[in-house]
């Protein structure tokens, strides 16, 4: 579905990733992992093509080549919707306004409905605020107003970027769990997270990215086994 090959982005002289290859199945979950500056979130503003890369960087998704798309056909096109680390949300709007306003390219206009159905049946909470001002939620309730703003824009994948962030540990799962839900009805995923422990358990496949490099990468099993995936990440 997604293909990535020698990825290379550089913000001036300094180098975040230094050719990076990966793919993505479609339906699947996959994570990234790695400390902070790694280059994470990098690499999903790379395919929302939030960042410029390097002519020998090469990326497809379902045979398209990202490259020639800019960021709103990104979405509006192609259906990669991303959560940014930090949400990102109008403050100033409602949260249903939040909802509708990430539908404004999609030309099924009879199924938005069902679809903001569907996120306040993922989100329940959500529903109870629909006309609260999407600023003064808690940070739990902006992250799932994120996720459900990704959710209306189109959602063939959707790249998440820290979702745990912040979040009390029974948010936290109960954020991962609609994630689940959401890829069940045919969501493909792609989560960069630090929580690794969490992303591991969460995603089927993962990859450890290292000061702009992939070091490693195999099924979540494996990964979370790996002795130096252990010590780096997982605390022992």
């Amino acid at each position: 579905m997604l293909s990535v090959e020698n990825l290379q982005v550089s913000y001036g002289n300094i180098k975040a990733l230094h050719g990076i290859s990966f793919k993505i199945n479609e339906g699947e979950i996959v994570t990234i992992i790695g400390a902070n500056g790694a280059g994470k979130s990098t690499t999903l503003k790379a395919i929302s093509r939030m960042v410029p890369v390097a002519k020998t960087s090469r990326m497809t998704f379902k045979d398209k080549n990202l490259l020639k798309y800019s960021a709103d056909k990104v979405v509006s096109e192609l259906g990669i919707s991303h959560v940014p680390e930090g949400r990102r949300l109008f403050g100033n709007l409602t949260v249903l306004e939040n909802l509708q306003l990430a539908t404004f390219a999609r030309k099924d206009r009879e199924n938005v409905e069902k679809d903001i159905k569907r996120v306040f049946a993922i989100f329940p909470r959500l529903e109870e605020r629909k006309v609260q001002k999407a600023g003064t939620l808690s940070g739990g309730e902006q992250q799932m107003l994120a996720i459900g703003r990704a959710f209306m824009s189109g959602r063939q994948i959707m790249l998440l970027d820290e979702p745990s962030m912040g979040l009390a540990p029974l948010l936290m799962r109960n954020v991962f769990d609609a994630l689940k839900d959401i890829n069940g009805e045919g969501t493909t995923i792609l989560l960069v997270e630090q929580n690794a422990r969490m992303a591991l358990k969460f995603a089927r496949r993962g990859y450890v990215l290292e000061s702009g490099n992939l070091v490693l990468e195999g099924d979540s099993e494996s990964l979370l086994e790996n002795p130096d995936v252990k010590k780096a990440y997982l605390g022992g």
